[in-house]
């Protein structure tokens, strides 16, 4: 019999690609995955990696008990979710990972929702890069998260994981207003998304940091525009994007979570036809886990009525 921990092992390893970084996600040492996935062989009765020196890769054979892993665990997260349902209320610890807007746009009042409805849970939130998402719901960190894609950057499929639409966001672009020094300024009246990109040409850009959904954003949406970016800053927080903005030091795309209010005196905002999508992510099977399905309704009654309603997944 097949057991069910080492095939959680030889899932990751298809997903990480080296058995250090399965190691590294779920805090075992290299050599206990290792001896793991050779119990996994023995029991499987026949080669499940061809090992390279120190790198391995998985055979045919393997890469077929995956996909037979992928459904197996979500039966197991459905069968989680029957029995929670049977309990008598909810109770516990949730893990949550959200990115830093919405985290502070949206989930406390989602958490002030679930809070009224059920007392007995305790949601335990950690501010998670979306990028970072997927190997943390697949390694049992996460129970349920936030994630966002957009125009850009769609987000490819995960294989273990599945999604269900929240909110849509507008995009703008932040630029100094007239007069700021070391801009360029925009060229008045000019049309279309790519012709309001290409009037900053020139101009120094602030983007989030380098291997994020946020940065790839804007460079893709400048080389769809016809340019490269030359970027000058590189930071996170919308709000301190909007500061750099107000001082000259650039100009930014940012989402409409991002601008916490006026955007000031010194910061002209022009919309775009971009959107950000959020949704809702969780392990496969688990879509009908009480606590997700609880924390996904709180979601939504938290969801601020300015933002364009989610579209509906294919």
């Amino acid at each position: 019999m097949l057991d069910v921990r080492r095939l959680r092992l030889l899932r990751e390893l298809a997903r990480r690609g080296t058995i250090a970084a399965v190691a590294e996600a779920l805090a075992f040492s290299p050599s206990a995955v290792s001896q793991q996935l050779t119990v996994l062989e023995r029991e499987a009765g026949l080669s499940l990696l061809e090992r390279t020196g120190r790198r391995v890769r998985l055979t045919p054979a393997a890469q077929n008990l995956v996909r037979h892993a992928d459904a197996v665990l979500e039966r197991l997260e459905q069968a989680d979710a029957d029995l929670a349902e049977a309990r008598s209320g909810l109770a516990g610890a949730l893990r949550i990972g959200s990115f830093p807007t919405a985290t502070r746009a949206i989930v406390p009042a989602a958490l002030v929702h679930l809070a009224r409805r059920h007392p007995g849970l305790e949601p335990m939130i950690s501010e998670t890069d979306p990028a970072a998402v997927a190997h943390a719901l697949r390694a049992g960190d996460l129970d349920v998260a936030l994630v966002h894609e957009y125009d850009f950057v769609p987000a490819p499929p995960e294989p273990g994981l599945a999604t269900r639409p929240l909110y849509g966001e507008a995009m703008y672009l932040a630029a100094p207003a007239p007069g700021s020094p070391g801009v360029v300024a925009p060229q008045d009246g000019a049309p279309g998304q790519d012709a309001v990109l290409r009037a900053h040409r020139d101009a120094p850009w602030i983007t989030a940091t380098p291997g994020t959904l946020c940065q790839a954003m804007t460079v893709r949406a400048c080389q769809a525009a016809g340019f490269t970016p030359r970027v000058r800053h590189q930071v996170d927080e919308f709000a301190t994007v909007l500061a750099l903005v107000a001082a000259g030091q650039g100009v930014a795309v940012v989402p409409q979570l991002g601008v916490t209010g006026p955007a000031g005196p010194g910061v002209v905002l022009t919309r775009l036809r971009m959107e950000r999508r959020t949704k809702i992510a969780f392990r496969s099977g688990a879509g009908a886990h009480p606590a997700v399905a609880a924390f996904a309704a709180a979601l939504r009654a938290a969801v601020p009525p300015d933002l364009a309603a989610p579209r509906a997944e294919a």
